[in-house]
């Protein structure tokens, strides 16, 4: 949006005195209004509003909902982005959730009340703006510097900025993070950037292979070392020669290896199980673990001279539910790779489900995240994916709350919009009052008042950590 250019909202009612009270109540936008069908659909066409309030009750069918129902579809058809919220009369609950079904953002029950109804209006329009936000990192992620790695959050950013700047050395690096935060991938990220990157990527799991077969697995193996050893074999550490060899899950490495590792890393040769020939090889060693390495040390479990050995440079991968900002921006990515997959375009999230994802721990991190949006993609009827689909508890004070005490859900409603609108913008404030269509001052005015953290960050790190096809996140 431009500077100074407002909002764009549609009023789809066909009485005059409700159609003056609304232009009063949403002065602040610009605002174009229908009272048919017909109507909304050339006003739709011509001035492509973000977000559309209409009422179910439309002519000929003013007393009915089938004309309504119609010209929601229409409008979603036309345009899957535009949020629609739909009035309905105060016992018609059926209907609302019915649209809400079709893709409605939002319903709101007749009789006005211009507070809650501005609120809800509002926060339409935050919705959209970050949307469109996230379509543009979408379509821009393919010149990112970090291939499938587009991170909103702070947190996230100084990762990606820690990968660009050692990953053109040799050092070996050490990831920590816990199960499902992206270690592996993040692995990936620091090969694809080095001057290795035309060399092979050789991951092993030190955790999944038994104790007896690791050694052979790394070092590999010469005819007759062993029972069934019928020819020389490779392991990992030569096959990944030039290029980089991947250890996850470092800490579960048996002791019995951990001097044959060191040995590796300090010499650059290894010996194959049952040979005498020593190898060089040269190959960069990414290790991770969501184990404690300094309390194995001090209980005897890790070698203290191997760890200075692997962690010459430690990046720790934050959890999910410590990165703000970046709960929605992965699920929207994920939603939109499983629905192309599947066919079902144009599919979004409701409210409840966006208020769920962001208020749930994520104990299993992006790869829970993972796993519930692409069962929500399998099993959701509709376009719309709700918190149910998601199989996700609706967040207590949720509409009913709202209800209950707008003030305090108005203020958190600002805070949320003020603290994605930061992140998308990465700290512009400028950016960031043109996605919330508001001033500079007005913008300031919100983050004293609600005492929002601000910081600029690098253009250069963003994202999200997106499971490529036969990665493990």
């Amino acid at each position: 949006m431009a500077k100074d250019e407002k909002n764009k909202l549609l009023i789809v009612e066909d009485d005059m005195g409700l159609q003056k009270q609304l232009k009063w109540c949403f002065a602040d936008y610009e605002l174009s209004f229908a009272d048919d069908r017909e109507s909304a659909i050339a006003q739709l066409r011509r001035n492509e509003p973000a977000v559309v309030l209409q009422d179910l009750g439309l002519p000929p069918d003013a007393e009915g909902v089938s004309e309504g129902i119609a010209t929601l579809e229409e409008i979603l058809t036309l345009s899957p982005e535009t949020k629609v919220i739909v009035v309905t009369g105060n016992d018609d609950i059926e209907n609302a959730v019915r649209s809400v079904g079709l893709g409605a953002y939002d319903f709101y029950r007749k009789p006005v009340d211009t507070d809650v109804l501005k609120l809800l209006v509002e926060r339409a329009f935050s919705m959209w703006h970050l949307e469109a936000q996230n379509r543009r990192l979408l379509n821009a992620r393919g010149s990112m510097p970090i291939d499938g790695v587009i991170a909103v959050s702070k947190e996230m950013q100084q990762v990606c900025r820690m990968v660009e700047k050692v990953a053109p050395s040799d050092v070996s690096v050490l990831i920590l993070g816990a199960s499902g935060t992206g270690k592996e991938l993040l692995a990936r990220a620091v090969h694809d950037l080095s001057d290795r990157k035309s060399q092979p990527f050789v991951a092993i799991n030190c955790a999944s292979i038994p104790e007896n077969l690791l050694e052979s697995e790394l070092f590999g193996h010469e005819k007759g070392a062993f029972t069934g050893a019928y020819k020389q074999t490779l392991g990992k550490v030569e096959v990944a020669g030039g290029g980089t060899l991947f250890l996850d899950e470092i800490g579960d490495m048996p002791p019995s290896l951990q001097a044959k590792m060191l040995r590796f890393l300090q010499e650059r040769v290894i010996e194959r199980v049952g040979g005498r020939k020593e190898i060089p090889v040269d190959v960069r060693v990414v290790c991770a673990t969501n184990q404690d390495l300094q309390e194995l040390i001090r209980n005897g479990a890790f070698r203290e001279d191997l760890y200075y050995r692997i962690a010459e440079v430690t990046i720790e991968l934050p959890l999910l539910k410590d990165r703000s900002g970046d709960i929605s921006a992965l699920a929207y990515l994920m939603l939109e790779q499983f629905s192309v997959k599947r066919g079902r375009t144009h599919r979004r999230f409701s409210q409840d489900a966006i208020q769920a994802m962001e208020m749930y721990a994520w104990p299993g991190n992006v790869r829970e995240l993972q796993n519930k949006i692409k069962a929500a993609s399998v099993m959701a009827e509709g376009k719309l994916i709700t918190a149910e689909d998601l199989a996700l508890a609706m967040p207590d004070g949720g509409s009913d709350g709202l209800m209950m005490n707008l003030k305090a859900v108005r203020g958190e409603a600002e805070k949320d919009a003020v603290q994605k609108a930061l992140a998308v913008a990465r700290g512009n404030v400028a950016r960031a009052a043109e996605l919330l269509g508001i001033t500079r001052p007005t913008l300031y005015d919100l983050i004293n008042r609600h005492e929002v953290a601000n910081g600029k960050s690098n253009d250069q790190a963003q994202g999200l950590i997106v499971k490529r096809k036969g990665e493990k996140l």
